[in-house]
């Protein structure tokens, strides 16, 4: 029997990060977590691409066309998006989810789910580095072992 696990390091890889503009004072949070996860596992800044988009919406778009470009070992999704009073929150959260899914079952990228997805302003805040941890630390580490992953089974 073979086993194949990806190892934790990120070094000699290049990570691209997508991250909704909308909820700033929250994504903000989850970027600096993937950020610090990358770095503290090896990544160097040259090797980090960071793309800002409008909303979470958008993050498909951006994720899509940077899989494309082949130049990256993992795509790193970072958006929060709240429940409000109108039926927008399904829609939003299920297209990025749909659209990310699809990218990933494409095998072109390993792409990682750092979208929040919350019915208050609380339980997104719990998850953007206060008692739930951070989960753009958590999508960069998943990240990280995809990428590697990813090389084992070429």
């Amino acid at each position: 029997m073979r086993i194949l696990e990806g190892h934790l390091s990120a070094e000699g890889k290049h990570f691209g990060i997508v991250v909704s503009r909308f909820n700033e004072f929250l994504t903000k949070n989850l970027l600096d977590g993937a950020l610090d996860c990358l770095k503290r596992h090896g990544a160097s800044d040259e090797s980090i691409d960071v793309v800002w988009v409008p909303g979470s919406f958008e993050i498909g778009f951006a994720a899509r066309k940077m899989a494309s470009l082949k130049k990256y070992h993992a795509l790193i999704c970072l958006g929060v998006i709240i429940r409000g009073a109108t039926p927008h929150f399904e829609y939003v959260a299920g297209q990025v989810t749909r659209i990310l899914g699809q990218i990933n079952s494409e095998g072109i990228v390993p792409v990682t789910y750092g979208i929040i997805i919350a019915d208050s302003l609380e339980q997104a805040t719990e998850r953007v580095g206060t008692k739930m941890g951070n989960k753009g630390w958590n999508a960069a580490l998943s990240a990280i072992e995809m990428a590697n992953i990813n090389d084992l089974l070429k």
